[in-house]
Order: C-alpha cells, then sequence, then structure tokens
C-alpha cells in the first residue's frame, strides 16, 4: 500500500512541517507499505508540467501521484484550500469524490483545518481528526485488506475507513438546510457514529518521531532541527483553536528530548534547534535543557557534552513564562529572535481572550531579554477580538513604546517590531459563535494603529491584509456549499491565495455572488447557542456546554486560570479519553512568573489557591 503525503504549498514552506514528516516515518516502518512526498509546484512549474502533460510527481521516486493508493495532505491554512483542488486536479484525478472510482487514488486531509472540514467535503474520501500517529497505520492497514480481495466497489474500503475511530468520512453522512442555516448534519450509512471523535495518543514519549528529520535540498523556511518537547496547552486562551484541539498536555520525556536532539545534530549537520510547542517555555525544566543545548553545562545524566553550542530557539514564547532564567542561558549560545505574543493592548482585552498577562508581565520579559544582549523584540497582537474598543487598538501602540523604553535601560537603540493580525474566530474554540469584524473596520482599527506608531521611534509595524482575514473567516466556519465556491475560484486561477502577491478578493467575492451566498452570513453574524453549526457532527473532546460558558465568561471579561494547576473545569478532553495532562513536574515551569496577573498565589506545597480573579463568576461545575 502507498501513501503520498502532499503538502499544498511549495517545497520551501512544506518541507520542514513536521507532522508529514513523521506519517511518512511511520507508513514506511510498516512491512507492507511505502511512503513518499509531493508538494505545490510553483506557478512556473505548473505551467510547465500541464503544457506537457506531466502529472503532480514524487519527491522521492518522481512517480506519477495517481499510482498511489492514498494521497495525504496536510491542511493547516484555509487559504490553501483551492491549491488542494489543484492539486488533486494536476494529479489527474477528478476533483470532486463523487466523481472517483475504484482506480483512482483515495484522497484524505489531516491537520487542524480539518476540524472544519465541510468546504472542502466534496473534494475529499476521507478526513482524519487529531493525532496521526495511530490512526495512519489503521487506515494503512484497511486499505490493504481492500486491496487484497480484489478493489471492489469505492464505497466499500469507504465504509470500512468510516468505523476507524477519528475517521470521517463525508459521503457517508447528508447535509440538509432551512434557508442560509443548517437543520441537520445526519449519517446515512450503516454502523458510522453520529459523532466522530478525534484521535488522541496518550503518550508522546512512545512516538519520538521524526527519527530522521528530513535536510532540505534548498533553502527553506525553519531550516533547523525541530523537536516537538510537547503537545497540547491548557492556558485557555479563547482565540486558539491549536490550544483547545490538542488538549491534554503530554510531554516528551526530557531526556528523550536531549537524545532526539543530540541525535538530530549529529545526522543533519544543523547547528541551531527549535524547540516546539505551543507554549514552549511552560515544558518542565526547559531552563536547564536549554542551557545543556546551549553548552553551558553538562547534561543531567552526566553524560558529558550533549552537542556542543548551538543556537536555540524557542517559538511561541509566553511572556509570564519567560525569565531571566531562560534569557541568560539562551544569550550564551548564538542569539535567535526572540518573539513574544502579548495579543491584545490592554489588561481588559486580555481578560475576555484569556490571556492572562499583566503590562508588568511583557515589561519584565522585554527587559530580561535586553538585559541579556538583544537589541530587538518581535511582538504579535491580534485586533478585531470581541469586545474590542478603539482604547485596546491604540493599547497595542502604548504597548510598545513603552517596551522600547524599557530596552533604552539596557541598549542605545532598542527595537520592537509589531505584528498585527486581524482575528478570525474558528471552530471548538469559545469565539466560534463571535460575527468576525468586517474588513472595512479591520482596516479602520489598522489605520488607526499606523497613525499611533508614526509617534513610537524604534518601532516597526506590519499587519496582515484584512481582505485576506475575511475570506479566511469565510472558510473556517463555512458549510458544504462553500464547495463550488471554491471550485469556482481555482477554476479562474486562484491557487497560492495565502502568498500577498496572488491573493484576489474579488474571485471569491464574485464566486460568492454566482452562488448566491452572503459574505455577512457565513463570517459576520453572531451564531446563537443552539445553532447547528458546520463540524457539529465532529468533537474535539470538548463540551458544548463548556465552551458556551466560557464564551459568556469572556464577554463578562472573567478569565480562568491554567488548570493544570487548579481544580478541573470539566472541559471534557481529559475525562472524555481518559487520559491526565502528563507533565514532569508538579508545579509550574521555573523561571516564569507563573502566578503573577492569573489570580492564583502560591503555597509552600504549590498547590493553587484561587483569589478573585475568575472563581465564583463562572458558577462552576463539579467534574
Amino acid at each position: 500500500m502507498s501513501w503520498l503525503f502532499t503538502y499544498p504549498d511549495t517545497y520551501e514552506i512544506g518541507l520542514p512541517n513536521q507532522g508529514l514528516q513523521i506519517l511518512a516515518e511511520i507508513v514506511t516502518e510498516h512491512p507492507d507499505a511505502v511512503a513518499e512526498r509531493a508538494y505545490a509546484p510553483w506557478i512556473d512549474l505548473e505551467a510547465e508540467l500541464r503544457a506537457h502533460g506531466l502529472p503532480l510527481f514524487s519527491v522521492e521516486g518522481h512517480r506519477p501521484a495517481a499510482m498511489f493508493d492514498l494521497i495525504g495532505f496536510n491542511l493547516s491554512a484555509e487559504l490553501t484550500y483551492t491549491n488542494l483542488v489543484n492539486l488533486i486536479d494536476l494529479a489527474g484525478i477528478p476533483v470532486r469524490a463523487a466523481e472517483r472510482s475504484e482506480q483512482h487514488p483515495l484522497v484524505c486531509i489531516g491537520g487542524h483545518c480539518t476540524y472544519n472540514p465541510e468546504p472542502v467535503a466534496d473534494f475529499v474520501d476521507l478526513v482524519v481528526l487529531g493525532d496521526g500517529e495511530e490512526v495512519v497505520s489503521e487506515i494503512t492497514d484497511v486499505v490493504l485488506e481492500w486491496k487484497a480481495s480484489g478493489r471492489g466497489d469505492r464505497r466499500e474500503v469507504l465504509l470500512a475507513l468510516a468505523r476507524v475511530p477519528g475517521v470521517y468520512v463525508p459521503a457517508a453522512y447528508e447535509v440538509s438546510y432551512d434557508g442560509p442555516r443548517l437543520r441537520s448534519i445526519e449519517p446515512i450509512w450503516p454502523g458510522v457514529p453520529a459523532v466522530v471523535e478525534k484521535r488522541t495518543i496518550a503518550d508522546l514519549g512512545a512516538w519520538p518521531y521524526p527519527k530522521n528529520q528530513l535536510v532540505p535540498l534548498t533553502e527553506v523556511v525553519h531550516d533547523r532541527l525541530n523537536v516537538e518537547v510537547f503537545r497540547g496547552c491548557t492556558r485557555g486562551c479563547r482565540f486558539c483553536q491549536a490550544g483547545m484541539i490538542t488538549r491534554p498536555v503530554r510531554e516528551r520525556p526530557a531526556e528523550q528530548v536531549r537524545t532526539m536532539v543530540a541525535e538530530g545534530l549529529r545526522r543533519t549537520g544543523y547547528d541551531e534547534v527549535a524547540l516546539t510547542s505551543l507554549s514552549t517555555a511552560d515544558f518542565s525544566n526547559i531552563t536547564d535543557i536549554v542551557g545543556e543545548l546551549a553548552g553551558n553545562r553538562p547534561p543531567a545524566d552526566g553524560s558529558g557534552d550533549l552537542c556542543g553550542p548551538v543556537s536555540v530557539s524557542l517559538p511561541s514564547l509566553r511572556v509570564d513564562a519567560f525569565g531571566v532564567g531562560i534569557a541568560a542561558e539562551l544569550q550564551k549560545g548564538r542569539r535567535s529572535g526572540l518573539t513574544f505574543a502579548p495579543e491584545a493592548g490592554t489588561w481588559r482585552m486580555r481578560q475576555v481572550i484569556n490571556k492572562l498577562i499583566r503590562d508588568e508581565d511583557l515589561y519584565g520579559a522585554v527587559d530580561s531579554a535586553y538585559s541579556q544582549g538583544w537589541r530587538r523584540v518581535k511582538l504579535y497582537f491580534l485586533t478585531g477580538l470581541p469586545t474590542e474598543t478603539d482604547v485596546d487598538t491604540l493599547g497595542i501602540a502604548e504597548l510598545a513604546a513603552n517596551c522600547i523604553e524599557v530596552g533604552r535601560q539596557h541598549q542605545r537603540s532598542p527595537g520592537v517590531t509589531v505584528s498585527v493580525g486581524g482575528f478570525v474566530p474558528k471552530p471548538f474554540t469559545p469565539f466560534q459563535w463571535f460575527g468576525q469584524n468586517t474588513a472595512v473596520e479591520l482596516q479602520r482599527k489598522i489605520s488607526l494603529l499606523r497613525d499611533a506608531f508614526r509617534d513610537v521611534k524604534g518601532a516597526q509595524m506590519k499587519w496582515h491584509d484584512p481582505s485576506a482575514t475575511q475570506i479566511e473567516g469565510l472558510l473556517s466556519r463555512g458549510d458544504r456549499r462553500l464547495g463550488p465556491v471554491i471550485e469556482s475560484v481555482w477554476r479562474r486561477g486562484g491557487t497560492f491565495q495565502e502568498w500577498s502577491e496572488h491573493f484576489r478578493l474579488d474571485l471569491w467575492a464574485d464566486a460568492m455572488a454566482e452562488h448566491g451566498l452572503s459574505m455577512d452570513d457565513y463570517v459576520h453574524r453572531h451564531r446563537t447557542e443552539d445553532e447547528v453549526l458546520p463540524w457539529s457532527h465532529l468533537s474535539a473532546g470538548l463540551h458544548h456546554d463548556f465552551l458556551w460558558q466560557d464564551w459568556r465568561d469572556a464577554l463578562a471579561e472573567v478569565g480562568l486560570p491554567d488548570c493544570r494547576w487548579t481544580p478541573c473545569y470539566d472541559c471534557g478532553a481529559c475525562t472524555g479519553y481518559g487520559i491526565e495532562h502528563v507533565v514532569a513536574s508538579a508545579t509550574p515551569p521555573a523561571g516564569g512568573s507563573q502566578g503573577t496577573g492569573q489570580g492564583l498565589s502560591w503555597t509552600p506545597d504549590s498547590r493553587p489557591v484561587p483569589v478573585e480573579l475568575g472563581v465564583g463568576a463562572r458558577g462552576r461545575r463539579s467534574s
């Protein structure tokens, strides 16, 4: 059985994707399976392929995509949907799943976008929800059995796949509508579940992949060794889909991290390593591990120098988890960039989104950075958040100005780069019911900030195109009626829509009008509690009432502390799968200000004691 793992963007963007590398390694270890990879050819190469009648082909063996049994796509950004359709067509396969026969490859999608796969349901045969390490082998075995039986009717294998936990087959479900709203999404094939649950691996340490990280053939983004240190997040940021859908937290054992780093650096020749997760500074004993990687102290096991000094990158740094300890260890190696994500410009707004970091947390983090020799930090913010006012928006410029003043205590010309993105509500978050800001309103807020930043010397501001944000929002919460819209945009040349130089708002507006659909209805209106959502038949393990209560808490400006250190909020992620949070330490990671501004005070035995913030206002359920 053969897989073609495909990333719907260029090689330079897709090669570092850890998910595809992990799945390809696992499949390759199967005694009766093989895996190769493919990426989206850039526009000039695609033109040559089509001019010469050549199909999409694999990187390793240059085999035509249609020769594989299953083509698996990683969907991590909604604006790649037209590339998905384009690659299916370039492979020589009918773009609509209903038009394929048993001789065509099965088309599978996975990744964070597939928690609402309905906009692309017409084009795919199966969808994988959640972690793929276990289920990829189960899918392989089902397809092997189908091939051994002589490849019967295509529906036979799809029915078998639909019964695999975590696998959703869109053809097995019927959608009915009530005017512009959804009425129901019901299974129509026998034996398929009414609700498809995500897959969750309990022990990340049992899956030390990729064991053999690929070294690119040319320069790529994130051109370094990447080692995932933990999966999941319980910080509870209400805007963050990744933090919600990947619960519970599962840390990789520290010794395994050390081994994967040492072996990876030896194999690849890299001298830079990124310790990846949703909030790497929360990893237990992160300060010690960073110190070892930077070559500043021997490993805890006494085995001598781990790998010599290397540049260490910590993506997704929490402001309130970054202290002098981590900064001191990082600065002893070669400095890489530091990016912090306060997300909102005021404390009120950060309570709404549950990003519970005080202004002083941010200033403390940048002070640690500047004091250890960094001259520039990057800050990431969102605009267009629920209940946001102009005061909240302008708070972004005020924070940036204050960070520069902090930096002047240590540097002659400190710099701050501020990146501002438009907020897009995502499925399975408390904000899934929120009506997204219009592109006009987002542009107004960007203009407001641009004017404010003219008076902030040393600060640079970058922002995301509000029009592209609007289309991302359209696809994020859309239903199956968007399939023809996506196909129309693709047929009119709308590929690589995530690239600013190729994005075409007019194509999307024309396609929506052509199919009689309203942008306002899909993007800008608030949803109701009892409304059937396009993903209501799928489950990320989170209780509906938990998400709705968290949405109400947001509107009430009530923040909730990290549930690893507080009584359970009964979100469903742990109890539903029988998996507890797997962390190496019973206390919050050292070096950060975990209790600061988060409604917690710490007792000598490190048990959290609730104080004012968020307790009593929620009407807490027992668990």
